[in-house]
Order: structure tokens, then C-alpha cells, then sequence
């Protein structure tokens, strides 16, 4: 029996917010002490040899992150590319459907790529007890044996039993208030961790019973899909004709054939700072300190900075966030409604709400130094062997000067290697390029002069990365 992982990374992760943003969000960003991302961890935890190649389903703006990724993993995978957001149920569909293309007898695995999990072996035991139930034609969900009454989490009540120490599922219920949490305790209840094991053919049997829509949008979208570079873009039309809806709705609140493994593994789906501060390595004061941080008469805190020296004094269970373009402090027991406070951001035009200072793109980054009337400084790398897009600007012109590294520049019909401590000067509607050819990452400084330097103000003629 194989089993084909279907890893979910297209979400936003908005409660982990001013690190998780809309450009970068919370799966692709290292949290954990040994420096990987969620997603790479996830990634991680099924490599070995009962595991199939993994499909993900990202949305084309992840594309060339989870790419890296990968690469970084040594994991080769399947990307799938959703035209848009349609929640989980249209991409478990799509992962089933390719799934069955491989093997009919073939067992997957539904996995979140944003969740932690601190046992590893205690994961990979239940997933094989659970997938054995599933080979007999249950959908399965990993329930997770809770240690405190969580308020955050929706719970699974356990039916009779099954085999392997399985049970049917009896019923979802939703986020309860703390009272409620603490009898689910006491009655046997199991946290949903949104984690699923099934068939394919069963998975699909039960969309095309409960949610036809879905199953069709799905099937469709991947008849006319189109390959683009080693992506599967699916058929933006045939897909967007797909409700949005997730796959505890669309199926496993309505079918007869749920199952539920209680399991313990460590598990925490890191939905807000208080979630990761349970998680990592704390001091003996109870804190976490992340980057230049230091806390004094502090204590059970977290303390993160993306390279802002952060000090907290006298404080006691607060969350203090710091990136080089915003500041979040809170209580602990607020973290979790970081979610509204982004949305406050959204409702006032703030672009600090979902994009970063730092914004990532397939051959590295760049970063805003400073802006103002007709002009703009950038921070640029390009990692080894990245080209940027051949383009021109209609209204800027550029200087380039390296710090780093060796840049060939292209200007008109010249090419040109520059070094650290020289510089290349871009005419305003010139036809230039930039690419990495050395060993090492390429670092610049960018000075742009114009009457508009905005990113619009690119006219890509052509691109290894196929971008419009």
C-alpha cells in the first residue's frame, strides 16, 4: 500500500501576523528551533519509504517558494496550482483525482502545512494504523488526545469501535466556550486536527455523492490543465465554477463512512504567537526569545524580532513582534485575535497588513531602503545562478551598485561583469537585465530616478520563469 501525501499551502496565516503575511506566510517562514519552515518540516515527516512523491496544492503567488523549498529538502513533488482560493474541499478533490492516476489501491494522506508536530515516530505509527482502516473504505481523521481544554480547536466525538484502536466518527462540534471544553474532556472528545487519510475512490465516491460541484469543478480543472515550467496550473475558468467550501462540510460532517484515530504526537497547528511560544525552547524565566531580543523581570513571554534589537521590561505573559516595518504587542491570551487586528489594518488601507518590506521573487528578494519624491533605494539579491527578467521603464532610471558578489548586467546589445565596488547606469527606456553567474549570492544596491518608480513601471519582454 502506497501512501500519497496531499499537502495543503496555499493559506494566508494572518494570525501570526506582522511575520505571516499575505506575500509570505507562516508556512514558508522558519519558526521552529532547527531553522525549518513548517512547510519543510511537514515536508520532512514524509520522506520516508512508505510515502509516495507528495502532491501540493498552493496558489501561484507560492509557486516558486515551495519550489525552493523542496529543492532545499532534496523532496521532489508535485505542485499543483490553484487559480484562486476555493477553501480545502476543491483542493482535496484535486489531490484525490491525481492521486487515483497513480494507483487505485493507493491511501492519502491530507496534510495542513502550516502545523507542528514534536513527535514524529508518534505521527508516523498513527498514520499507519489509520491508513490501514482507510484501506478498508473509511475516511479517516487523525484526532488528537487533548491536554487541555482548548478553546481554539474543534472537537471530534468518538463512536464505537474499530479496528487498530480506530472508532467510528460520531460528531464535529465547533470551538466551545471553556466550560464546554472541559466536559468534551471528560466525555472522551478528541481535538480535529485536520488531518485525513482515505482512498481516493472512496474520497471521490463521497463528492460525487455530496458535493457534485466540487467533484465536476475539480475534474474539470485538471482535464484542461497546463504545465508550466515543472507546475500543474489548474484551468482558472473550470476551476472557479467550484463553491467554496472545506472538506469538514462538503463531506465529513455529512458522511456515514467517517473514522477517527485518537493519537498523541505533539501536535499544534502554531495558530497563533501563544501557540508557538508552547512550542519552542523557553528560558528558565518561561520565555522565548527570537533574534536581538532581551527581557528583564519578564516572564512566560515571547520575544521576537526579525533583527530590530526588542527589550521588555516587567511584563508577564505578553507577546512583543517586531519586523522592520511594524510592532506587535499583546497579551497572551489576546494573540489568537490577531486575526481581527489585521483586519482593522486591511479596513484602513494599510499595505503593512498583507505585504512585507522584504518581498520574495524566483530568482531571490528585494527590499526597500527608502523612498521619496523621484526616487527609490532598493537592497537586492540574487542568488546563484537567478536571472532577473529582461524589461525596460518607461519613466526611471537605474544604478546598480554591486556589494557583493559579481553581476552580469545586460544594457541594449552590451554585456557586461561588474564586481563589488562597481556600478552599472540604466537609461531610462533601456532594454537591461541582470543575472547571477557566480557561486555565491548577489547583493545590490539599487538607486531609482524618475518621475514614477513604480513596480508597474516594468515592461517584461522575457522571463526564464515564465511570468507574465
Amino acid at each position: 500500500m502506497q501512501i500519497v501525501p496531499i499537502i495543503m499551502a496555499g493559506g494566508a496565516g494572518t494570525r501570526l501576523w506582522p511575520v505571516s503575511r499575505d506575500s509570505f506566510p507562516k508556512q514558508f517562514i522558519p519558526l521552529f528551533d532547527d531553522g525549518l519552515s513548517p512547510f519543510q518540516a511537514t515536508i520532512r515527516r514524509i520522506s520516508g519509504e512508505m510515502f509516495g512523491r507528495p502532491i501540493i496544492v498552493t496558489n501561484n503567488d507560492f509557486r516558486f517558494i515551495c519550489a525552493e523549498q523542496l529543492a532545499a529538502m532534496g523532496i521532489d513533488g508535485e505542485i499543483v496550482l490553484e487559480p484562486e482560493r476555493r477553501d480545502s474541499a476543491p483542493a482535496v478533490a484535486v489531490g484525490a483525482l491525481l492521486a487515483e492516476r497513480r494507483a487505485e489501491d493507493a491511501v492519502c494522506l491530507v496534510l495542513a502545512s502550516d502545523h507542528a508536530v514534536t513527535d514524529e515516530p508518534g505521527f508516523l505509527e498513527a498514520v499507519t494504523r489509520a491508513a490501514a482502516v482507510a484501506a478498508t473504505g473509511r475516511i479517516m481523521t487523525l484526532g488528537i488526545i487533548p491536554d487541555h481544554p482548548a478553546t481554539g480547536y474543534g472537537y471530534i466525538r468518538p463512536g464505537p469501535a474499530l479496528e487498530s484502536g480506530a472508532h467510528v466518527l460520531d460528531r464535529f462540534v465547533e470551538k466551545p466556550d471553556r466550560a464546554t471544553a472541559e466536559a468534551y474532556l471528560a466525555e472522551g472528545y478528541v481535538w480535529n486536527s485536520g488531518n485525513f487519510l482515505f482512498s481516493p475512490a472512496v474520497m471521490i465516491g463521497e463528492l460525487r455523492h455530496f458535493a457534485p460541484k466540487i467533484l465536476e469543478a475539480a475534474r474539470a480543472a485538471l482535464v484542461a490543465a497546463q504545465r508550466d515550467l515543472d507546475f500543474l496550473r489548474l484551468d482558472p475558468e473550470a476551476f472557479a465554477a467550484s463553491p467554496t467550501l472545506s472538506i469538514d462540510y462538503a463531506v465529513m460532517e455529512k458522511t456515514a463512512l467517517g473514522g477517527v484515530l485518537p493519537a498523541e504526537f505533539g501536535w499544534s497547528d502554531i495558530g497563533s504567537w501563544d501557540s508557538i511560544h508552547a512550542i519552542k525552547s523557553q528560558d528558565e524565566d518561561g520565555n522565548v526569545l527570537d533574534g536581538p531580543a532581551v527581557a528583564l523581570d519578564t516572564h512566560g513571554s515571547l520575544v521576537h524580532s526579525d533583527g530590530i534589537l526588542t527589550t521588555v521590561l516587567g511584563l508577564d505573559d505578553v507577546v512583543v513582534v517586531t519586523t522592520q516595518d511594524a510592532v506587535l504587542v499583546t497579551s497572551k491570551d489576546k494573540a489568537p485575535e490577531v486575526k481581527s487586528l489585521v483586519g482593522k489594518l486591511r479596513a484602513e488601507g494599510r499595505s503593512e497588513a498583507g505585504e512585507h518590506l522584504r518581498i520574495h521573487r524566483p530568482w531571490g528578494w528585494y527590499q526597500r531602503i527608502d523612498i521619496g519624491p523621484r526616487f527609490q533605494v532598493k537592497h537586492i539579491c540574487v542568488k546563484p545562478g537567478g536571472t532577473l527578467s529582461l524589461q525596460r521603464h518607461y519613466h526611471r532610471a537605474e544604478h546598480w551598485v554591486v556589494v557583493h558578489g559579481t553581476a552580469e548586467v545586460t544594457v541594449d546589445d552590451t554585456i557586461k561583469i561588474y564586481h563589488e565596488n562597481e556600478a552599472a547606469y540604466l537609461p531610462i527606456g533601456c532594454v537591461h537585465r541582470m543575472r547571477n553567474p557566480g557561486k555565491i549570492d548577489l547583493k545590490i544596491i539599487e538607486v531609482q530616478v524618475g518621475s514614477y518608480t513604480g513596480e508597474d513601471d516594468i515592461v517584461r519582454i522575457e522571463d526564464v520563469y515564465a511570468r507574465n
